[in-house]
């Protein structure tokens, strides 16, 4: 029986367009650090997409927030690693500027509502790519709270990212939970549908910004939109504990 539903943010409970989601990310962060820093934006950048990619290779042996800063420094500079409060301070303010690639749907929140009442751990599973403050930032435009959930992933709290398995693993690790006793809500099929549902969970694939790069068949999965998950949300069953 399903007792925790994990939810991807962007996406997911987050509407964005990712491109320019991504775009304008960079165009605040080098605003704020180039200069002080004296990297030209190019380099900047291309250090941070390798920093991030550090993450996405990590096989659970550092936490990602250590492998990014530690292959950042390495790029950058080891006086970065007098910033990190820096990048905080960045998230708490520039990054809002982000939020103008994004959409709220009240089919999130109500869905979230939902399932907590119905007796479901709900887990914001979100690739931890991101500091807490800036994911809880996100969590916060999509109407949501890091409250409503038993976990919310984010850099230093996680030692692997999706795609790998290793990062549902960890989640059932921290929470004590079965594989099968859990459902992946997302609208990536590589990263949210393949991944998870190697493990055994359930899954339901949110087609509002529907990822799909490998071109796999979806039509294995669950699916529709995040109203017609608020809709199936509701028929599911009440959890007894």
């Amino acid at each position: 029986m399903i007792k925790t539903v994990l939810f991807d943010l962007d996406g997911t409970m987050l509407p964005m367009d990712q491109d320019e989601f991504v775009r304008i990310y960079f165009v605040e962060l080098c605003k704020r650090f180039c200069p002080e820093l004296g990297l030209d934006e190019k380099s900047f950048i291309k250090a941070m997409w390798k920093a991030t990619g550090a993450m996405i290779r990590n096989d659970g042996s550092e936490l990602n927030a250590d492998a990014f800063w530690s292959n950042f420094s390495k790029l950058v500079g080891k006086n970065i690693l007098s910033k990190i409060k820096d990048f905080d301070n960045f998230y708490e303010n520039e990054f809002i500027e982000c939020k103008a690639a994004t959409k709220y749907n009240p089919a999130v929140p109500e869905a979230i509502k939902v399932l907590r009442n119905k007796g479901y751990i709900t887990v914001a599973a979100t690739n931890p790519l991101f500091p807490p403050v800036a994911t809880n930032r996100r969590l916060n435009w999509a109407g949501v709270d890091k409250r409503d959930f038993a976990l919310v992933t984010t850099y230093d709290n996680c030692s692997s990212c999706k795609p790998n398995p290793l990062y549902f693993r960890e989640i059932c690790e921290k929470l004590k939970l079965e594989p099968e006793e859990c459902m992946m809500v997302g609208n990536d099929v590589d990263e949210d549908m393949l991944s998870a549902s190697s493990l055994g969970m359930d899954t339901f694939l949110v087609t509002d910004c529907l990822l799909n790069r490998s071109e796999s068949n979806s039509s294995v999965y669950k699916q529709g939109s995040f109203k017609d998950f608020l809709n199936y949300s509701r028929m599911m069953p009440d959890v007894k504990r």
